[in-house]
């Protein structure tokens, strides 16, 4: 049986936008439950600067207080050898940089070109190789930017590809905003197999028009065995009109196990864990397969 590769984003991009501060405590306890429901690689915090990310400011705390699980992958996002110091300090088994494919976007979240900010990885490669330690690049806006408008799939390509030839061991494709149609993706990642090996591929896709699993499906069809996602729907990036969230991890597992890929992942215990951390913050969990089967699992 096919299998698919998950990689749980919840606990940073899920829970970096949120405007209110999460306990550490919760982090922790929300990487625990998660492991403890089958996932094997969990990005569990984030070393960028607090001040423009001031909820990740707990990142080392958060890698030194889980309770590890043989055979999991606890990453971290890190933008530069600042960063990667301390996340390896911290603990993290594998970290990720992260760029765009839109030059505008670029510029507002990270504050430099997209050469730019391919330049700064060049020293946390060479650092993470040096180290013995697996860098993952994020592609931002790949189908979509909300200052450019829709991104070229050789744009796309360029910087993907940039990614793999520096030592990226997978790139992740993300739709940032959302606005992701299955065409679109396609024709994408026709564009951008042609510089990255397609078991290198992840899908990263944002719900904002409701897309998100029908990005995802016509993908698995185009080959892709690598797909980003997060538990109850977190996140969302803040420069979206009307953003909903990433895909859910219900979504995804409840679409994977119907066709019939093994995840390694309970749904039911993703399920109960999805309205645990939703009550905790406070908020409707924003699965729908959540919603639908809560009632037989909390």
């Amino acid at each position: 049986m096919d299998r698919v590769k998950l990689v749980e984003v919840g606990p940073r991009d899920g829970l970096q936008n949120e405007a209110a501060r999460v306990p550490t405590a919760v982090k922790i306890e929300l990487v625990e439950r998660l492991a403890d429901c089958g996932l094997r690689h969990i990005e569990a915090a984030s070393f960028v600067s607090p001040k423009w990310v001031p909820q990740m400011a707990d990142g080392a705390a958060v890698l030194a207080g889980i309770r590890r699980k043989a055979g999991v992958v606890y990453s971290a996002l890190t933008p530069n050898l600042k960063g990667l110091a301390a996340a390896l300090a911290a603990g993290a088994d594998e970290v990720a940089v992260f760029t765009a494919a839109s030059e505008s976007f670029c510029q507002q979240n990270i504050h430099c070109s997209i050469d730019q900010s391919l330049a700064r990885f060049t020293p946390v490669l060479a650092e993470a190789r040096a180290r013995r330690i697996r860098v993952r690049g994020y592609v931002s806006t790949v189908l979509g930017c909300p200052y450019e408008g829709d991104i070229s799939p050789d744009a796309v390509a360029r910087v993907a590809g940039a990614l793999y030839r520096m030592g990226c061991y997978e790139v992740s494709l993300g739709d940032t905003i959302g606005t992701g149609t299955p065409g679109k993706a396609r024709a994408m990642l026709a564009a951008v197999r042609r510089e990255v090996p397609i078991t290198r591929l992840a899908a990263h896709f944002h719900d904002t028009y409701g897309q998100a699993l029908a990005n995802l499906y016509a993908v698995l069809e185009e080959g892709v065995r690598i797909a980003d996602c997060s538990v109850a729907g977190l996140g969302g990036c803040p420069y979206a009109k009307g953003a909903s969230g990433n895909l859910a991890s219900e979504e995804v597992v409840y679409l994977l196990h119907g066709l019939g890929f093994q995840t390694g992942v309970d749904l039911a215990r993703l399920v109960e864990t999805g309205h645990w951390i939703s009550q905790q913050l406070g908020r409707e969990n924003s699965s729908k397969v959540g919603r639908a089967l809560g009632h037989q699992s909390v």
